[in-house]
């Protein structure tokens, strides 16, 4: 049996064979909804040629890891562990963040129950990402403040923990009893479809599901200003305006659109973050440290997965990291415009 993590995560008939990992074709076909048939690898009408068949299929098993080399998609796979993740391409991730479509996702609350993004639909929503790793878990009350002023004028407010586990996230949940809803996001799903690659950061989509605002950091208020050098008003008051009189922000937004390197790192996060909760720490480590050195000036990606890797996520490891990034330039997006 081995575990293959894409959309979603499903078990199948699968066997390790000399450094790699095979299925049949039905159990790929079930799982990923690929089918090999002799035009190449087909999933509803989209069909991908396949140059090398002697590559992904072995005798009637297909080589799952060659699977997503056909497919275009990044993969980060643990052969002693049975999983494999398949991730999304590049230029696929940037085409929809270029679109300004507000793609749905399913989550889960801190009581593991699923929550679609779409069960919010038809009102201005603004999405709030933070995490226990973070200063701003501290954020949530003024968040509810914010809530409670402008939901009376149509605002939804949705806050997303990018945390490995609800567990970790509930107990700054707890302390600022939110009656907004608070969503857990272990496998960064709905960081990678926004482009969040930092916290805290915002996203706003209005009534017919479009990003009216990609994600900029955007702390609840300032308890970390002399830290950030962010004024927490500037959001607050932009933020009023679109819920208020419709005013967008100005200019065109920034948007990080990924790298390759950015998009195997995701992978290599994920499988590292899974094996870690289901207790694989050794291999957790070696997928999270790749992921690290793919990508190692997204917050998501390093100090996101300190924790994971036994680092202080406030400790001397973090502000090493945050001195690389301020040499570099401090990639990733700009807050608000002042």
């Amino acid at each position: 049996m081995a575990t293959i993590i894409t959309d979603s995560e499903q078990t199948i008939d699968a066997r390790g064979d000399g450094g790699r990992l095979l299925a049949s074709p039905a159990a790929v076909a079930e799982a990923t909804g690929w089918e090999l048939k002799p035009e190449g690898l087909c999933r509803g009408e989209v069909c991908v040629p396949v140059r090398d068949r002697a590559r992904l299929v072995d005798g009637d098993e297909i080589d799952l890891a060659a699977l997503a080399v056909a497919l275009g998609r990044p993969y980060a796979i643990d052969i002693d562990e049975d999983v494999i993740v398949i991730g999304e391409p590049a230029a696929s991730v940037a085409d929809r963040l270029r679109s300004a479509d507000a793609p749905d996702v399913t989550l889960t609350d801190l009581d593991g129950s699923p929550v679609a993004l779409s069960e919010y639909a038809g009102r201005k929503r603004i999405l709030v990402t933070w995490a226990s790793w973070c200063g701003c878990r501290y954020d949530l009350p003024a968040w509810q403040a914010l809530r409670d002023e402008l939901a009376p004028a149509g605002l939804e407010l949705i806050s997303i923990a990018l945390d490995n586990a609800a567990e970790v996230s509930k107990e700054w949940v707890e302390a600022a009893a939110p009656t907004y809803p608070v969503l857990v996001d272990p496998d960064h799903r709905l960081a990678e479809l926004y482009g969040v690659v930092n916290v805290p950061s915002v996203v706003w989509i209005d009534e017919d599901d479009h990003v009216v605002q990609p994600p900029v950091i955007a702390p609840g208020d300032d308890m970390w200003r002399d830290f950030t050098h962010i004024d927490s008003e500037v959001h607050h008051q932009a933020l009023r305006a679109w819920v208020h009189d419709g005013i967008e922000p100005d200019g065109e937004p920034s948007r990080n659109l990924p790298t390759e390197e950015v998009q195997q790192a995701r992978a290599e996060r994920r499988l590292g973050a899974w094996l870690h909760r289901h207790g694989r720490t050794d291999a957790a480590r070696r997928h999270l440290e790749r992921a690290v050195e793919l990508a190692p000036l997204d917050f998501t990606v390093v100090r996101g997965s300190m924790p994971l890797r036994d680092q202080d996520p406030f400790g001397p490891e973090f502000f090493e990291f945050w001195e690389e990034w301020q040499e570099a330039g401090s990639p990733g997006y700009p807050p608000p415009a002042a």
